[in-house]
């Protein structure tokens, strides 16, 4: 039976399978100030095998000014994107990064959003990769294209449910950005600092540990059921600045074998677009 990872995989365990005909590995990196940067550094050098996808390009949608920075992409686009690097359903995707899996994560619960399981993140990111001594290429991967059938899980709500259910005490929302942002502070990317009423700061950085790796699982469900004080991870939504730093705390609590929370895509950035919607600063309430 062949091998199958769903949260997260080890450098050396990585290496083992590069010659895995369907295994597709897939370099997430990127730089929110410099949005060339991630495809500039997937030439200089990457993982044995990788294909590159961007986030701005390929892991989102077209913006309209009220739907947030990172609007999630047509899902027939996606798979069409998906297909076109030889991801099939059945395909074992490993996506990396540079940031502690900051970007990497976005793939993975996307992937996740269309029903696929066989996905998981590099732990450590090309850090790991490089610390466990395996080597890059510059050489682009020859593809055999393929076709990926749609099945969307219900993993994603919109900026009216999250509205709905403000003030009504069913949900929780987490919000993952740093915790000056949070408070309204420092606020470089959007143009309203604050947060969503009600939600709870989990800095997505709070995951890691010394060199960008995840903290132990144990770990993540003590930190994170503290933080659920008994709530069902059902109820839990996350969210960020546009829905990508979120799939972080996405990924931690899935690593941590607490299944089934979701994602509101738009986050703050679509939430502040909106006058109407209620804001608040400071620290949580």
């Amino acid at each position: 039976m062949n091998a199958s990872y769903s949260t997260l995989i080890g450098a050396r365990e990585l290496a083992e399978h590069l010659d895995d005909p369907d295994w597709r590995i897939v370099d997430c990196r990127h730089d929110l100030a410099d949005t060339s940067f991630g495809r500039a550094a997937y030439e200089r050098g990457h993982l044995p095998g990788a294909h590159f996808l961007h986030l701005d390009e390929d892991l989102s949608g077209r913006m309209t000014g009220t739907n947030g920075r990172h609007p999630l992409p047509d899902p027939a686009d996606f798979t069409a994107r998906l297909g076109r690097i030889g991801i099939g359903n059945d395909t074992q995707v490993i996506a990396y990064d540079d940031a502690g899996g900051m970007f990497a994560a976005r793939l993975w619960w996307m992937m996740r959003w269309l029903g696929h399981r066989r996905v998981a993140v590099l732990d450590g990111g090309l850090v790991a990769w490089c610390a466990a001594g395996q080597a890059l290429t510059t050489k682009t991967p020859s593809v055999r294209p393929t076709t990926y059938s749609l099945s969307l899980q219900p993993a994603v709500v919109d900026a009216a449910f999250v509205l709905d259910h403000l003030y009504t005490g069913d949900i929780m929302l987490i919000d993952a950005r740093s915790p000056d942002r949070f408070r309204g502070e420092n606020e470089t990317l959007d143009p309203v600092g604050g947060h969503i009423p009600g939600a709870k700061n989990r800095f997505f950085r709070d995951n890691l540990v010394g060199g960008g790796c995840f903290k132990q699982a144990s770990v993540l469900r003590e930190e994170f059921g503290a933080l659920l004080k008994g709530r069902d991870a059902h109820r839990v939504v996350h969210q960020c600045g546009s829905g990508v730093t979120a799939c972080h705390n996405l990924l931690a609590m899935e690593s941590a074998g607490l299944s089934g929370s979701r994602l509101y895509a738009g986050s703050w950035s679509e939430w502040c677009a909106d006058p109407c919607r209620p804001i608040a600063t400071g620290p949580e309430e």
